[in-house]
């Protein structure tokens, strides 16, 4: 049955397309500059087939529901101003067999409706994506084409090159690469090639550096004095493109604080007062802590993912070829050489392991993420120990506020550790980077006097720049063992693997293989470093008031609950009776319904505590593990205020 019907959509999309293709030309260019990755008529059939699916789930699913549900048999009647009296209707059996099908037959329809808006929006919020992504990675490609350039590098190698480099300047190298691409597969020369990156771009900044470039290699100008007035221009324009961008984070914050904080603020102070008149509003109550809230600060967190620079990816991105030469050499063993072999081959087995015993809180320093291979499992076994000396008490109320108690300390095992080595790795990278700045400002000085970068970092060696200090003498040390100035750059990246750093080093070793003079490089490398991190600076002074807002509102998130618990549910948990003003009866009030009360609120405030940690991290460093550390100071104070005031 799915084959047949996959055909059918597939010769449908097919001539759904032929009888009219202008219908379709936004929606192919809009794949095409999303980078998808998908033809028109293949992703037309992947939408028709889910939107028909993700109909029909929902159809079915709500025929069952009224297939099962109780109707009361009663007369419907239309109350109006004009006084018209229909003629009474009343439900029978048939008609409403006949009203679920058609309900069914709605729900469908809209269904189907939605999920096909979504996909054909789709490629535009990717392509819109994408645009902000290259838009914010330009310069850093146009001061490594500019450095390539002014090596002597034809404008096809830097392409290639700057193609092969996607892990530093994201989006803006895979446009490149479509140039590559083309000329390689297509047979487009290198200006055909640039006209079609013009159309298919979805950057108008893009388009036009492309434009301009193209009207630089036809009329024969100089190509790398048309780069570094194009790199100083955009390093301007970034500040205002960042301002920009912190604007969107502003309004982001705000809406979190106003729907996923206050607003279930609110909705608890109503349901909790609702809730002793009768039952329902806990249901009501648990759905919003339980799922309305995390889902929706878990939206929040993915759209400040999608909208953000990845700052926090933590990867090699500047590797050394190693050349086969000498493969076949043959190597003589000498005669007594046996037993330093078997001690050299001993030493690297055990060199980890004795490097870990030495300094072992190092490993987590380097990479904080390995605190998880240790607290893990140490929660999972605190949880297991747990189970089994609490004892199984009848209450069940009971035994769930014991055990919430040290299940957030299992949680806080597993958060505290990272969170504290992630910062401390963090405040280290930071200081680095703060560093790079004067380094390059440096060599480009010290290069220009006509030394060399090798001489250059013998004098670096013996300044003082701060943090960088410890890493110059690494680099002189490695230079000293006879490594190439490129390799011992390659390795201190590999130490302290940051974007900022890897464009740096990046800059410099392809600029040092093309010319001995890289003066003029190395100072558009500084500006470039410079302005980056000027722009960190400048976003961390704006969102911290964001961060500090986060934070107030969290502590009055849980001081209201506090109050609510202490002078509300408390004092009532004492009374026999709630006594409504005007009324004549009273409503009895149970002490299970407060002790759910009580427990959905402290699960209120831990759930608040760990997404708005998170969101926090996001928005004010740019990194979801940053707001780890926020997440475990406000389960913690969360976990002590409960259990100190409560």
């Amino acid at each position: 049955m799915i084959l047949p019907a996959c055909t059918w959509i597939k010769r449908f999309t097919r001539r759904l397309i032929e009888r009219d293709p202008v219908r379709y030309r936004g929606l192919r260019e809009d794949l095409v500059a999303a980078n998808l990755g998908v033809t028109l008529d293949r992703y037309l059939q992947k939408t028709f087939l889910v939107s028909g699916l993700f109909g029909a789930f929902w159809a079915a699913l709500t025929f069952v529901v009224l297939r099962f549900a109780a109707f009361p048999q009663a007369s419907i009647s239309i109350y109006n101003i004009f006084a018209i009296h229909p003629p009474e209707f009343v439900l029978v059996d048939p008609m409403v067999g006949i009203l679920q099908i058609i309900v069914s037959v709605v729900i469908f329809i809209l269904a189907a409706y939605v999920a096909s808006f979504f996909f054909l929006k789709y490629p535009s919020l990717v392509m819109k994506n994408r645009e902000t992504r290259i838009n914010l990675l330009l310069h850093h490609a146009v001061a490594y084409m500019y450095a390539m350039r002014q090596g002597g590098a034809e404008m096809m190698v830097i392409f290639r090159a700057i193609s092969r480099n996607s892990a530093i300047y994201g989006e803006a190298a895979h446009e490149f690469r479509r140039i590559v691409r083309v000329t390689d597969y297509f047979g487009y020369d290198m200006i055909s090639a640039l006209r079609h990156l013009q159309e298919t771009t979805p950057s108008e900044k893009l388009r036009e550096f492309l434009q301009d470039l193209i009207s630089v290699v036809e009329s024969g100008g100089d190509v790398t004095d048309f780069l570094e007035t194009r790199v100083r221009i955009y390093q301007e324009e970034a500040r205002f493109e960042q301002k920009t961008f912190l604007s969107t984070l502003q309004l982001v914050a705000e809406a979190y604080v106003t729907l996923f904080v206050a607003g279930p603020l609110f909705i608890i102070i109503v349901m909790v007062v609702m809730g002793f008149m009768s039952s329902t509003p806990i249901l009501q109550l648990s759905i919003i802590i339980y799922l309305l809230v995390p889902v929706g600060s878990l939206f929040f967190i993915l759209f400040l993912d999608a909208v953000s620079i990845k700052t926090e990816g933590i990867e090699q991105y500047t590797g050394a070829h190693w050349l086969n030469e000498f493969d076949d050499v043959r190597i003589e063993e000498r005669i007594g050489d046996e037993p330093l072999i078997r001690q050299l081959q001993y030493y690297d087995r055990v060199r980890n392991l004795r490097t870990f015993l030495r300094h072992p809180l190092q490993a987590f320093l380097i990479k904080p993420n390995r605190t998880l291979y240790v607290t893990v499992p140490v929660a999972l076994v605190y949880v297991a120990l747990v189970f089994y000396t609490v004892p199984a008490y009848p209450d069940l109320e009971v035994f769930i506020d014991v055990l919430d108690d040290h299940l957030v300390v299992a949680l806080l095992i597993v958060l505290i550790p990272f969170g504290l080595f992630y910062h401390l790795w963090q405040k280290k990278v930071m200081a680095i980077e703060a560093s790079i700045p004067d380094f390059l400002d440096r060599l480009a000085g010290i290069n220009r006097v006509g030394l060399t970068l090798v001489q250059a970092i013998a004098i670096l060696e013996k300044a003082n720049l701060g943090v960088l200090s410890y890493e110059i003498k690494k680099i002189k040390r490695d230079l000293e063992w006879g490594a190439s100035i490129q390799e011992a750059l390659i390795r201190f990246e590999e130490r302290i693997r940051t974007p900022a750093i890897a464009r740096a080093v990046t800059l410099i070793t392809t600029a040092n293989r093309m010319t001995g003079s890289i003066g003029d490089v190395l100072s558009i490398a500084a500006r470039d470093a410079t302005m980056s991190e000027t722009l960190k600076r400048e976003r961390q002074a704006d969102m911290f008031i964001y961060v500090a807002i986060v934070y107030l509102v969290f502590i009055v998130f849980l001081f209201v609950v506090i109050v609510i618990d202490i002078r509300f549910l408390s004092v009532l948990s004492v009374t026999d009776s709630l006594t409504l003003t005007g009324a004549v009866t009273s409503t009895p009030l149970e002490s299970v319904t407060i002790a759910t009360f009580e427990r959905l609120l402290y699960h209120a405030c831990l759930i608040q505590a760990l997404f708005s940690g998170l969101i926090a991290g996001a928005m004010g460093e740019a990194s979801i593990r940053a707001g780890v550390k926020h997440a475990s100071v406000m389960i913690f104070t969360t976990l002590v205020v409960f259990n100190v005031f409560l």
